[in-house]
């Protein structure tokens, strides 16, 4: 007798649902990207080799060309792009207040930050590594540990600046520097050894300068990069991811290899055929 009102309550619970989808679906930042006809990515203007101005003014860097990758992905032409130039304390804010669609400028994944904003896919992990002169005596990290306190370490001034290094060179000396400049300086110079500083920072001096500088196989203090969304619009974040994951694994690996070796000087290997690699 009452499988008549129960199946009707179903139905409307349903249809709500239903109607409830289409219209999150409606709403999605996907739809307004599409129907505005380029995408707007909150960027930086100063952190080479991740977004910085060119001799021509353009901006160019590693999170310059994720940005184009997305826009290809939408609109499958790389130049339908707007980039928004923002201090690094306004990333969070701009895609609160929807200034910019994405924010891709070197953010680092931290569970605190998941609080307030969504997580792409990661397309970097940075990490800390060692600038060394092309002939320097030292080779790896372990002829860098044997030597002890004779070895002096240029870092970027920073209240955890010491136990960074010591993390990796137990003993060594650390002198700590103003700016990036004065530490490189020092390098050259001889009055350091080598130079402790962001990995992808060494790899890009050693692409402007062949055969000057070498690194050590060695890197430490692991940190994730990605970009990061609007909470709540799961359409726009599935895009956005299937978008990296294909620069990383599928169809656009090539442009995402050529821009890694541009800025980073590396070759990447060419992802498995076969079995996804992520499932291994």
């Amino acid at each position: 007798m009452h499988r008549g009102p129960s199946l009707f309550k179903a139905c409307v619970f349903l249809l709500a649902s239903s109607a409830a989808l289409a219209v999150q679906a409606a709403d999605s930042k996907l739809d307004s990207v599409l129907q505005r006809g380029h995408l707007i990515v909150g960027t930086g203007s100063t952190n080479a080799p991740w977004h910085f101005q060119g001799a021509d003014g353009k901006l160019q860097g590693f999170d310059i060309d994720i940005g184009k990758l997305i826009a290809k992905g939408l609109f499958n032409d790389p130049s339908k792009v707007e980039f928004v130039v923002q201090s690094s304390d306004a990333r969070i804010p701009n895609l609160l207040t929807d200034k910019v669609d994405i924010s891709c400028q070197f953010i680092t994944v931290t569970a605190s930050r998941a609080q307030q904003v969504a997580f792409t896919l990661p397309y970097y992990r940075e990490g800390v590594g060692l600038l060394l002169p092309a002939n320097s005596k030292y080779k790896e990290i372990e002829d860098l540990k044997a030597a002890g306190d004779s070895v002096t370490v240029a870092v970027l001034q920073n209240v955890y600046a010491e136990e960074l290094v010591h993390q990796a060179l137990p003993k060594a000396k650390v002198d700590q520097y103003d700016s990036v400049d004065l530490m490189y300086q020092a390098v050259n110079s001889g009055r350091a050894d080598t130079a402790a500083t962001d990995q992808s920072s060494v790899k890009y001096l050693m692409v402007q300068n062949p055969g000057r500088y070498r690194s050590p196989a060695y890197a430490w203090s692991p940190q994730t990069y990605a970009c990061a969304v609007k909470r709540g619009d799961q359409d726009w974040l599935n895009f956005v991811n299937t978008a990296l994951h294909e620069a990383m694994t599928g169809v656009e690996f090539p442009t995402y290899a050529a821009s890694f070796k541009q800025w980073f000087g590396v070759d990447l290997p060419t992802p498995a055929i076969g079995f996804p690699v992520e499932f291994k």
